[in-house]
């Protein structure tokens, strides 16, 4: 991560580039995080995808800033980047922290501040890219006065709070109108249920970053499962 301020001008970095999988550490075994890191890195992955929860914003609690910076300098030693999801009350009062720690990119969601287009300078000012999520029963105009603050859109394609629900269907449509609000150059992640057999889809929608949580790290083999998503993309 640069401590250098971003604009509408400054690369996404090459990580972020293209269409990519991201592996969700929410559904890792903890208890092995850094070797469960290590292993879907090593099958190719190079965005890490960081879910924060307050118990506020969304029911469950689960990791901070002190995780993070445990596998910062791994994830970036590796040539990889970290995704942070905000699931949070006030997300304003935990950017620096979370950007000092090593995020790269940091997301919040529009339902939770009333003050979305200071909150996108905010996190550009700490060098980070700056990104707002979307909750299934939010419209994608919510976010149309934000252009030009915007360098990544999350369209939750779940309702955001536990991993492994099922995937809503009409999720391919809100991402094409997505991609037609926010044109070419902002990112689009897609997170909530994605696996093998919706990644396509969601590649040909219009999503370039697709957040997978259970669907590797709740199989046998989390580096194969990545690998296998990422075939169904067909991202090369």
């Amino acid at each position: 991560m640069t401590n250098q301020p971003r604009n509408a001008e400054t690369p996404v970095p090459e990580a972020f580039q293209g269409i990519r999988i991201a592996p969700s550490i929410l559904s890792a075994d903890f208890a092995k995080l850094g070797a469960q890191v290590a292993e879907v890195m090593e099958a190719g992955a190079r965005v890490i995808h960081f879910d924060v929860m307050d118990g506020q914003f969304v029911p469950p609690i689960t990791i901070g800033p002190l995780v993070l910076s445990g596998i910062a300098d791994q994830v970036h030693d590796a040539g990889g980047v970290i995704d942070v999801h905000l699931m949070i009350e006030n997300p304003d009062r935990q950017f620096e922290d979370f950007a000092k720690a090593g995020a790269d990119s940091i997301i919040f969601h529009e339902e939770a501040t009333p003050h979305a287009h200071r909150c996108c300078h905010a996190i550009r000012e700490l060098g980070c890219l700056a990104g707002v999520a979307i909750n299934p029963g939010t419209p994608v105009d919510a976010l149309a006065e934000l252009n030009g603050m915007l360098d990544e859109v999350l369209v939750m394609t779940v309702n955001p709070g536990w991993g492994g629900q099922p995937f809503i269907e009409t999720s391919p449509d809100k991402v094409r109108r997505m991609r037609s609000l926010v044109g070419d150059d902002v990112l689009i992640e897609v997170d909530g249920g994605v696996g093998t057999k919706n990644a396509g889809m969601m590649a040909e929608a219009g999503a370039t970053l697709m957040v997978a949580g259970s669907a590797i790290f709740g199989s046998d083999d989390p580096a194969q499962a990545y690998r296998d998503i990422t075939s169904a993309a067909e991202i090369r």
